[in-house]
C-alpha cells in the first residue's frame, strides 16, 4: 500500500468541515425564520463529500500522513454511506426542529458526526483512533440532549459518562501499545504482535476494541443505546444509530485485520462471542417493546451482531467486500426504519403508529420493505449483506456462529411483525387517520425502501453475471 502526503486525500472531510464552519457562521447572521439556509449548506456539504468520495472509489488503496490515515474501498464506502445518511438526517431534522432557537447547531453537529465516522473508518494509527473516537463522540453528546427536556438530558448524561469511561479504557490500550514497542501505526504493528508480550498485546487489543465496540453499540458496552435513542427524536436517533456505527465497525475490522491479525490473544474468537451476544440479546430485548424508538434501538444492537461476524472473519479474502456491502445496506435500511417513525411523529408506540398509518398504504409498503430488509429478506440489500456475512464466517471456522445468526434472523421477524401486523389491520379496516404525515420523512422512507431494493437487485445481478 503506497504512502503519500496528499491533502486532497482528505477532500471529503475537508468539504464537511468547510460546510460545518460555513453553516455555523451563516447561522450567526441569519434571522431565525430563515435558518433553512443552513440546512441547505449542510445538505450541499453532504452531497459534496459523497461526490468527492465517489471519485476515489476505483483508485488504489493508500495511506497518507505517515501511515496514520488509510484511503481504501472500506473508507470510501463509509464516506458515501455516512454522507448519504447525514443528508437524510438533515431532511428529517428540517421537519422536527424548524424554527428551533438552535436549529443551526443541529445541522452542524450532524456534519461533525459524519467527520468523526470518516475518521474512525480511515484511522490506521492508534493515536488517530483516539482523536477519531472523540470527534465521533462529542457532537453526539449535544445531539442526544438537544431537546433539553428531562429524558434528553438523562440520555445525554448517560452517553457522556459511559463514553468517558470507555475513553479511559481506550487510552489504557494505547498505553499498552507504547509500552510494548513504542509503535502506534498499524503498518508497523502488523506481524510484530505475535512475538511481543502477550499480556500487553491482550490489554492493547481489548482496550482499542472496546472503544470501537462502544461506538457501534455492541454487547457488553451497549447499555446506552436504548436509553439514548428512546430519549431523543426520531431524526437524532437515526443519526446516532447509523452514522457512528459505520465508522466504528470499519475501525473494528481494521484492528482485527491489521495490527492484531497475528496476535496470540484469540481476538477473532472474542469478536465472535461478542457478535453472538449482541444479536441474541438485541433480539430478545426487542421482543416485547412497545416504543418504536426503543424497539429500533435493540434492533440496531442485533444488526451490529451480524456485522461483527465479518469482523471476526477479517482474515478471509471476501471479508472486506462483505463488510462494505453490509454497511451500505444497513445504513440505507436503518435510516428508512427511523424515517417511518419520524413520518408520524406523534405516534410513538406500535399501536399508535398503526392507527396513524390508516389510509396511507404507501407508507406501510415502504415500512414493510425496510423492516423485512433488516430481517434479511430477498431481494433487499441486507439479504446479500447477511448472506456474505454468513458465508465469510462459516469459511473461517465459525459455523456455530452462522447457525446462531440464522436462528436470530428468523426470530427477529417476530418483533418486526408486531409493528407491521397491526398497521395492516388498521389500513384494511379503519377510515383514514386524522392528522397529516410528515411529507419529508415519508419521502426519506420511500427513497430508502427503493434504494434498498435497487442496491440488492443490482449487486445480485453483478454477482450472478460478473
Amino acid at each position: 500500500m503506497p504512502m503519500h502526503e496528499d491533502p486532497l486525500a482528505l477532500l471529503p472531510e475537508i468539504i464537511l468541515l468547510v460546510a460545518a464552519v460555513g453553516g455555523l457562521l451563516l447561522g450567526l447572521w441569519t434571522p431565525q425564520r430563515a435558518q433553512r439556509r443552513v440546512a441547505v449548506v449542510a445538505a450541499t456539504g453532504c452531497l459534496g463529500s459523497a461526490a468527492a468520495a465517489l471519485s476515489t472509489l476505483a483508485g488504489p488503496a493508500r495511506t497518507v500522513f505517515a501511515g496514520t490515515w488509510t484511503v481504501d474501498a472500506t473508507t470510501t464506502v463509509v464516506r458515501l454511506a455516512a454522507a448519504s445518511a447525514a443528508l437524510a438526517v438533515v431532511v428529517l431534522l428540517r421537519t422536527e426542529i424548524s424554527g428551533h432557537p438552535r436549529e443551526t447547531e443541529a445541522y452542524v453537529l450532524v456534519l461533525l458526526a459524519v467527520l468523526g465516522a470518516d475518521a474512525l473508518a480511515a484511522a490506521s494509527d492508534a493515536l488517530m483512533l483516539v482523536a477519531a473516537f472523540l470527534l465521533a463522540s462529542v457532537p453526539l453528546y449535544a445531539l442526544a440532549g438537544f431537546r433539553k427536556d428531562a429524558r434528553a438530558t438523562e440520555a445525554a448524561l448517560k452517553y457522556y459518562l459511559l463514553s468517558a469511561l470507555v475513553g479511559v479504557v481506550l487510552l489504557v490500550g494505547v498505553t499498552a501499545l507504547v509500552l510494548d514497542g513504542g509503535r502506534t501505526t498499524y503498518a508497523l504493528l502488523g506481524g510484530t504482535t505475535a512475538s511481543t508480550a502477550p499480556a500487553l498485546v491482550a490489554v492493547a487489543a481489548l482496550g482499542l476494541l472496546t472503544a470501537v465496540l462502544f461506538k457501534a453499540g455492541a454487547v457488553p458496552v451497549h447499555f446506552w443505546v436504548p436509553d439514548v435513542l428512546d430519549g431523543t427524536s426520531p431524526a437524532i436517533a437515526a443519526c446516532i444509530s447509523t452514522i457512528p456505527k459505520l465508522g466504528a465497525l470499519a475501525a473494528a475490522f481494521r484492528l482485527v485485520d491489521e495490527p492484531f491479525a497475528d496476535a496470540p490473544a484469540g481476538l477473532p474468537v472474542v469478536v465472535a462471542v461478542v457478535a453472538a451476544a449482541s444479536m441474541t440479546l438485541g433480539n430478545l430485548a426487542a421482543f416485547w417493546q412497545q416504543s418504536l424508538l426503543r424497539l429500533l434501538a435493540y434492533s440496531t444492537i442485533s444488526q451490529v451482531g451480524y456485522l461483527l461476524m465479518i469482523v471476526a472473519a477479517a482474515g478471509a479474502d471476501l471479508a472486506a467486500p462483505a463488510l462494505q456491502l453490509y454497511l451500505a445496506a444497513y445504513a440505507t435500511t436503518n435510516i428508512g426504519a427511523f424515517a417511518a417513525a419520524a413520518s408520524l411523529p406523534r405516534r410513538t408506540t406500535l399501536i399508535g403508529w398503526a392507527a396513524g398509518v390508516a389510509g396511507r398504504p404507501w407508507l406501510l409498503v415502504s415500512l414493510v420493505v425496510c423492516l423485512l430488509g433488516l430481517v434479511g429478506t430477498p431481494p433487499t440489500a441486507v439479504f446479500l449483506g447477511k448472506f456474505a456475512a454468513f458465508t465469510t464466517a462459516a469459511d473461517q471456522g465459525f459455523a456455530w456462529l452462522t447457525v446462531l445468526a440464522a436462528a436470530n434472523s428468523v426470530a427477529s421477524l417476530f418483533y418486526y411483525l408486531r409493528w407491521i401486523a397491526p398497521a395492516f389491520r388498521a389500513t384494511a379496516s379503519a377510515r383514514p387517520a386524522r392528522g397529516t404525515a410528515s411529507a419529508p420523512a415519508a419521502a426519506v422512507l420511500h427513497v430508502a425502501a427503493v434504494a434498498s431494493l435497487l442496491l440488492g437487485i443490482t449487486v445480485g445481478l453483478m454477482a450472478t453475471y460478473p
